[in-house]
This record gives structure tokens, C-alpha cells and sequence, in this order.
């Protein structure tokens, strides 16, 4: 096992100091890529294991697998009783907890550093043997799709995102929701699950980046002894999801038996998250819709009263993004004129540029909060190992203030024309559905 040649300067995370993340990275002889940080800050470590799987690589009528298995891992494996990883982690000081999109699934945990072996030997456990039953499946199948009707379902606007993707996207994988539909859920079998468990989980698929408290050397040792014999399995096909060239406006009006006012979603189709239109694109979403100094909130809430509530953001991706700007319009006020008047708001931006201030303004809150993020241990592991799986590349998270800051006004107004057109937009409009006329006997 031999370190690969990727070795940033040490830094500490601290206000004030360098902000750049020193890592390593090693490779064990099953495929499994391994990213270490240390931090001698706090007696404490966090550990991130991210598999290259997510809702982009399900098929039409299995929807919401990646999801669901994200649950499934929790239900015991060879060495860890059901529903154990959670109070082996917990009784020993430590918070650990699973999420899914559509790119990747991680698993972390974060524990004081005298519990290396029981983070290593939890996640091992249940990459080599995690135990899928029936009774297991039918348990988490029921929890997933209970999430489903508290998120999605029975919620206002919860299926308006929904509608939004499956209408902006061509491609299956970036088309559907990562939880997927109810009528999928319920046709997963266990042979089904067994063998998305047998293709995306392995020590060839996944990178384990633990940042904290201990000494390479040590850790190297603890993760070839855990994780060492695990078997690699074939590399897992790539989904395609490149998109064709939108050339028309898409635009879709639904009904919400649960919204009160209607509400405005434009979006439009971004480059992949480590192109470099991102960064501008980024920056441009915040002068739009990030916070009460932004201009939709100071136009549409503020000044013209059309709306209660804005917002933008870039939904970032290995392939395909979205520029998405929302508006709640205000009760009593046309959805119709809000939806102009954002539009007229995003046209501003194509032909004016922006001012040195609001630069200015973007630049510093993305610095800001990128550095209160990467202050986290957690959140150094997750970002090391995420962009290990979707970049092949650890370090992009020492990379982002230095892009941030290359951004020019000028940039701003590029992409606000190239990206923000009309032909690459689609609107949908969710309005509150009527109530049933009560007809008097």
C-alpha cells in the first residue's frame, strides 16, 4: 500500500489561518481508496464512506433503490445486530447518520479518537456482510415510503420539485427523484436488493475519508485489517447522463391540494458542478434569490409586494445542473405577473452588470460560509470523499475560494446569457387546488 502523490501543505482550520485541507490518499489492493486528514485540534475523528451510487444509476421501474439501501444498511450485518450500529455508535460518545442524492450515497460517524476501531469495524462489517432479508426489506420499504407521504406527498409544494426535474430533464437518471415512487418501492424483491447490495458496494466503488485526531500509519494498518479482505466486485456500468440541447421553453401549471398561494419555479440547464461556468453561475444565483438583500427579495417582496417568499439556487451535479429560482407570490397578487416580473429580474442580469458591491457582497458570503463549513471535521471528510467519487479529485474543496474569487462582473453577465435563455428554460407553476363545490340539497 503506497501513497499516491497528492499532498497538500499542512494547514490549520482555524479563522485567520490557511484555509487549505492537507490530506493523502491510498489505495488498497481491493480497490478501496482511502483519504486521511489529520487534525490534532480536538481528540475527536470523523469518518465518511461514500459509494458511487445514487438515483441517477436506477433503472425506469426501480426507483428510489438508492434510497432505500441507504436505510437497509442499518438493519445488521454479520458481526452488528439490527438496529446495533446505531447504539454502538451512540453509547461510545458518537453521532452518525446516512444520506443519499443523485450522484452518491455516504455513511458517516463522528467519535472521540480513542474509537477508531469500532468507526472502522462498523462501516467493514457491513460493506462485507450486510444481511438482507425479507422481513428487513418489508421494514424499511414501509419507512421510506412513510418518508415519501411526510415529504412529498402530503406536504405543500412536496411534489413541485418533482415536476420540475422530470420536466427539465431528457435523461432517465437525473429525471426521477431520488426517493423515488410508491409503486416501485413496492415491487423491489430481495433479489433485487441483493444484487444492487452485490454491484455498488464494494471496497472498489467507495473511498473512505476519515479526518481528526490520529496518526496515518496507525489508521493504514486499522483499515487493512478491516477492510482488507473484502472482495472487489466488477466495476459497476456508468450511467449516461448527458442532455440534449434544450431548444424551447417548457412549461407546466400543477395543482396542490396542500398549497395556499401559488408559486413560481424557473429553472434552467447549468453545466456539471466542476466545470468553470459554475462558479459564476453560483455567485449569480446568490445575487438573485440568497437572502433578504437579494434582488428578487428586494424587487418582488419588498418594493412591487408580489411575493411572500423568494429564493435561488444551483443545484450542482456530476452532469447536467440547474439554476432554480422560486417565488411564493403574495395572496390576492397574479401568479402570471410574478412570474414576469422574475423574468424581467433574470433579463436585468443579461443586460446590465451587477454592481461592485453585490460582487463584493456573493464573494464574501460564499468565503464566509465555505469556511464555517470545512471548520467541521464531519464536513472535511464528507467534501474529501464526495469529490473523490465524483471528481476523482479529494482536494476540489481547496480550490473553491481561489474560483470564487476569479469571478468577474463580467462573468456574471456571460453566463446570465448563455445559460439563462428563454429556450433553455422551463417554468412550472404550482397552484393551490380548488376546493369541491358543496352542492345544497
Amino acid at each position: 500500500m503506497k501513497p499516491i502523490v497528492i499532498i497538500l501543505a499542512a494547514a490549520a482550520l482555524l479563522y485567520g489561518a490557511s484555509p487549505e485541507v492537507a490530506y493523502k490518499e491510498y489505495k488498497l489492493k481491493n480497490g478501496l481508496r482511502i483519504v486521511l486528514s489529520e487534525d490534532h485540534s480536538a481528540p475527536t475523528y470523523s469518518i465518511a464512506v461514500t459509494y458511487n451510487v445514487g438515483s441517477r444509476d436506477e433503472k425506469p421501474g426501480r426507483t428510489g433503490f438508492a434510497h432505500l439501501f441507504e436505510h437497509m444498511m442499518y438493519q445488521g450485518s454479520e458481526n452488528v445486530g439490527k438496529g446495533e450500529h446505531m447504539s454502538l455508535i451512540q453509547n461510545n460518545g458518537g453521532s452518525m447518520n446516512g444520506t443519499t442524492n443523485n450522484d452518491r450515497t455516504v455513511y458517516f460517524e463522528m467519535l472521540p479518537a480513542n474509537q477508531m476501531d469500532l468507526g472502522l469495524f462498523v462501516e467493514a462489517d457491513r460493506m462485507k456482510s450486510l444481511v438482507i432479508s425479507q422481513a428487513n426489506l418489508d421494514n424499511q420499504r414501509n419507512a421510506v415510503q412513510e418518508e415519501r407521504r411526510l415529504g412529498v406527498d402530503n406536504r405543500p409544494y412536496g411534489k413541485t420539485f418533482e415536476v420540475l426535474f422530470d420536466t427539465a430533464f431528457d435523461d432517465f437518471g437525473y429525471k426521477h427523484s431520488t426517493i423515488g415512487s410508491m409503486e416501485d418501492l413496492n415491487a423491489a424483491s430481495v433479489e433485487d436488493v441483493q444484487a444492487f447490495f452485490k454491484r455498488y458496494y464494494a471496497p472498489n466503488n467507495a473511498v473512505v475519508a476519515i479526518v481528526g485526531d490520529f496518526k496515518s500509519e496507525e489508521v493504514l494498518k486499522k483499515m487493512e485489517k478491516y477492510f482488507g479482505s473484502i472482495p472487489s466486485q466488477p466495476a459497476p456500468p456508468q450511467p449516461d447522463v448527458a442532455e440534449p440541447q434544450q431548444r424551447g421553453e417548457r412549461h407546466k401549471i400543477i395543482e396542490d391540494q396542500f398549497a395556499q398561494i401559488p408559486r413560481v419555479d424557473i429553472a434552467f440547464k447549468t453545466p456539471a458542478a466542476n466545470l468553470p461556468d459554475v462558479y459564476a453561475l453560483d455567485l449569480l444565483s446568490d445575487v438573485l434569490g440568497g437572502g433578504e438583500s437579494s434582488r428578487f427579495y428586494q424587487s418582488l417582496v419588498k418594493e412591487k409586494e408580489l411575493a411572500v417568499q423568494t429564493g435561488a439556487f444551483l443545484n450542482q451535479q456530476r452532469g447536467t445542473s440547474l439554476a432554480i429560482f422560486i417565488g411564493i407570490a403574495r395572496p390576492g397578487k397574479e401568479v402570471l405577473e410574478l412570474e414576469k416580473a422574475m423574468e424581467s429580474e433574470i433579463a436585468r442580469l443579461q443586460s446590465d452588470l451587477i454592481t461592485e458591491a453585490e460582487l463584493a457582497r456573493v464573494k464574501m458570503k460564499m468565503k464566509t460560509t465555505h469556511y464555517a463549513r470545512i471548520r467541521s471535521s464531519l464536513t472535511r471528510a464528507m467534501e474529501l470523499s464526495d469529490n473523490a467519487v465524483s471528481f476523482n479529485d479529494p482536494g476540489r474543496l481547496n480550490t473553491f475560494e481561489q474560483q470564487y474569487q476569479k469571478v468577474t462582473r463580467e462573468d456574471v453577465q456571460r453566463v446570465a446569457k448563455q445559460y439563462l435563455s428563454e429556450a433553455n428554460r422551463t417554468v412550472v407553476v404550482t397552484m393551490p387546488k380548488a376546493a369541491p363545490k358543496v352542492v345544497a340539497k
